[in-house]
């Protein structure tokens, strides 16, 4: 239970606070108790954030431990091997469903890759993970010349992590259903089945 508080307690904090102003006390004092019980649980600010990317996101993403790839995401794998727009769709809007749930996490762990290279570090990791299963659909449907399935990853994913950090309706000029559409669009046509 302390533990859960003190990550509940330090996400809040990174999100209204910012990361980098941030302090173990200011977590502590939050959570209900002291540095010392902080220290317990984690030896560091940086230990606490690596577990806020590696167990909560990981979970609110539905990610799975992988040998192939550390964490993956099954459905995701299959979506972009089925490859058609109806499914390709169905998957963005049900992850975009998501967004309000991932966005303190997200928010939290890029503000902090800016400030620490273990968590640079860990970030680039676990997006390539998610780029490592976009290129595993696209290897089992053996789809566009194999040479450029990861750099297609690489596209896809970048594109939806800055849709899914940044996303607000209206922001850009289109609500809800017409960025799906466009995402989808975009999706089917760099990775999806012709």
């Amino acid at each position: 239970m302390t533990r859960k508080l003190l990550l509940d307690a330090g996400l809040a904090l990174f999100v209204s606070k910012g990361y980098a102003s941030t302090k173990v006390d200011d977590i502590a004092s939050a959570a209900g108790t002291t540095r010392v019980t902080f220290y317990a649980y984690f030896p560091s600010k940086v230990e606490l954030m690596k577990a806020l990317i590696s167990e909560r996101l990981n979970d609110a993403l539905d990610r799975v431990p992988s040998a192939e790839h550390g964490s993956t995401e099954r459905e995701l794998v299959a979506v972009v091997e089925d490859g058609s727009p109806a499914r390709i769709r169905a998957w963005l809007a049900a992850t975009a469903e998501r967004w309000p749930v991932i966005g303190p996490y997200t928010k939290a762990a890029f503000e902090a890759a800016a400030v620490d290279p273990e968590i640079r570090v860990l970030l680039d990791a676990w997006l390539d993970e998610s780029i490592g299963d976009i290129r595993e659909g696209l290897d089992r449907a053996d789809r566009f010349p194999a040479g450029t399935r990861h750099f297609r990853s690489v596209i896809a994913m970048t594109e939806l992590d800055h849709v899914a950090r940044h996303w607000t309706p209206g922001h850009w000029g289109v609500e809800r259903e017409a960025m799906l559409d466009v995402l989808t669009e975009s999706w089917h046509g760099t990775i999806g089945h012709r």
